[in-house]
């Protein structure tokens, strides 16, 4: 069955069908993203999505925004999947750019929360606008429609959306085949991450700030994919104890891209700091490159502690 039509089972209220879960596979999955961010699907498209794979514990944890997390609760119901409320915040750590905190069991309707993503969210949306300037002296064009559909509906532009307006526009065509640049992915990766030539700095807010934030609205904040950001043990192990004075509660150590090696390091480490462990497949829907599906994560026989997100 398509998520679409899981979907519409939501709001109908007609009960599932009877699935089979894989035993060793998790049942949770605690990051995922909707159209309110990056992802493809609306928020009761990525519900029905993780109802087909089989979740039950689910978090809709969207860039810098909870907009979303109101519909995808709604159809959460109706399908008997769990949803934690939650926000993936884009942080800065020092020379650190791009470090995501997420905060679950948020109250999305905290107006302190509200009113700092929406300042955050300003603030990158002229970070946005220095990148895209920079693509263009780079000599791309860029095809504005889908730009300027979600500055009307108010959504966010990230370094995503930009590559696809590159991608996406035929004047570029032959350079980005030529240099084997033509899928978003690949080309976010040669231009919009740091130290790239279309990459411009963020200045806020610090991991300090979102832990504080998350707290604020009543959530419990945990430090996103350590090892898909700072490669080294040594360097992941140091965050995590400075991020813990800052009042840390846990780590996602069970993660799509994580190897054995790394999660077994993340969980033995948040034992000994009595640390929540989490994992997710960070779905960004079903044609992403890398993101694709639910559950697509191991423990690797690991008990994750979940603590108050497991209900």
């Amino acid at each position: 069955m398509r998520a679409d039509e899981l979907a519409e089972r939501a709001t109908r209220r007609q009960p599932l069908p009877s699935r089979r879960l894989s035993a060793d596979s998790p049942t949770f999955d605690l990051q995922s993203h909707s159209l309110h961010s990056d992802g493809s699907l609306d928020p009761r498209g990525v519900v029905g999505a993780a109802a087909e794979a089989g979740v039950e514990l689910l978090a809709l944890s969207d860039h810098d925004t909870v907009d979303g997390v109101a519909a995808a609760a709604q159809a959460a119901a109706a399908l008997r999947i769990r949803l934690v409320p939650a926000v993936e915040i884009s942080s800065v750590d020092g020379d650190r750019q791009d470090l995501h905190v997420l905060g679950y069991l948020v109250d999305e309707r905290h107006s302190g929360l509200r009113e700092r993503l929406a300042a955050w969210r300003q603030d990158r949306e002229h970070r946005a606008d220095a990148m895209a300037d920079a693509l263009r002296e780079l000599g791309y064009e860029l095809d504005e429609t889908e730009l300027a559909s979600r500055r009307a509906e108010g959504k966010p532009i990230g370094r995503p959306h930009l590559a696809d307006a590159v991608v996406g526009h035929p004047a570029n065509r032959e350079r980005l085949e030529s240099e084997a640049l033509a899928e978003r992915s690949a080309f976010l990766e040669a231009y919009l991450i740091d130290g790239r030539p279309a990459f411009r700095p963020r200045t806020k807010p610090t991991v300090g700030e979102s832990i504080e934030t998350i707290h604020g609205a009543g959530g419990l904040a945990v430090w996103a994919h350590p090892f898909w950001d700072v490669k080294a043990a040594d360097e992941v192990c140091e965050a995590i104890d400075r991020f813990r004075g800052s009042g840390l509660d846990g780590v996602e150590c069970f993660y799509a891209t994580h190897t054995r090696e790394q999660a077994e390091l993340l969980a033995d480490r948040c034992a000994e700091l009595n640390l929540l462990s989490t994992g997710s497949s960070d779905f960004h829907g079903p044609t992403h490159r890398l993101f694709s599906r639910f559950r697509a994560f191991s423990t690797y026989g690991r008990t994750p502690a979940l603590g108050p997100i497991a209900g």
